[in-house]
Parts: structure tokens; C-alpha cells; sequence
């Protein structure tokens, strides 16, 4: 199945993994999509790479020697508190690992299913720092169905 441009093409995406081959094909995908994207194989160059460039998402495998893909992310954090993170791990079902356990804004389980996961992660992250920032709920005013439910 061909892999069709993105309509968010042009993001720069930091890629952090240990894995060459792994991190090979991921690129190889993104790059596809019309990314551009810049890999490095252990999280302490990711986080180097991050003081010195800015990136719209950083995809971060979770195990990886010296600092697990948790602990990189919240190093991210404090450097760039809104990037992009997606977490992709082997291990995310079996460990539990999702949004709130890890400070990504997206976690994915390696499987089959990876690339076209991957796909759609990044695509909803772009289209998300896309959006305009939104009033919290409770400053805009109540739908029509919000107004009826709270008549008595």
C-alpha cells in the first residue's frame, strides 16, 4: 500500500531509539509523508538535539539503555512543555504504559499496526498545534442542548 503525502507535510520530527533498523524504517515513513525528520540512537543526544533545535513531535521508543523513554520525556518537558510526544514501546500493554503514566501525549504499542498508528499520531498531533488555542469550557458559553438540560 503506498504511502500517500501528508496534508501536514513539512514537520520536524526528532526521532530517539536505540534501534537502528527500527528507527530506519520510522524514518524512512515520515520522510515519505514529506517530513523532515533527524534521528538519534540514545536519549541523551535526543535531549542535546532538543536544546539546539525545535521539533513539532518527537517519536521516543520507551526501553533504551542509560534513560527509558519516560524518563527522557520529562526531561523534553521542561525544555519544550508543548512538543509533540509520541511513545512507542514493545512492551505498553504488558507495562501499562499510556498518556497519563508517561507525560506523551500519545502511546503506541509496537505490533503489525505501527506505521499506519504512527501515521495517524502524527497527523493528529500537527492538526492539533494547528488549532487555535480554545477558551477552557467554563468561559465559553453553554450549548443549546447544555442550556436545556439545566432547565427544571
Amino acid at each position: 500500500m503506498p504511502i500517500s503525502p501528508s496534508q501536514n507535510a513539512s514537520a520536524q520530527i526528532l526521532l530517539v531509539d536505540d534501534n537502528f533498523l527500527g528507527s530506519a524504517a520510522r524514518r524512512s515513513v515520515l520522510e515519505e509523508l514529506g517530513h523532515r525528520v533527524i534521528t538519534s540512537g540514545t536519549a541523551a543526544e535526543g535531549l542535546e538535539l532538543c536544546g539546539k533545535h525545535r521539533f513539532d513531535i518527537v517519536v521516543t521508543d520507551y526501553k533504551m539503555p542509560k534513560m527509558n523513554g519516560v524518563e527522557f520525556i520529562v526531561r523534553l518537558r521542561k525544555l519544550h512543555p508543548t512538543t509533540g510526544v509520541i511513545l512507542i514501546s514493545g512492551f505498553a500493554d504488558t507495562l501499562g504504559l499510556d498518556e497519563a503514566s508517561t507525560g506523551a501525549d500519545i502511546v503506541l504499542q509496537k505490533s503489525n499496526n505501527e506505521v499506519p498508528q504512527l501515521i495517524r499520531a502524527v497527523n493528529r498531533l500537527l492538526r492539533k498545534q494547528q488549532q487555535p488555542s480554545r477558551k477552557p469550557a467554563a468561559s465559553q458559553p453553554a450549548s443549546k442542548t447544555e442550556k436545556r438540560k439545566s432547565r427544571p
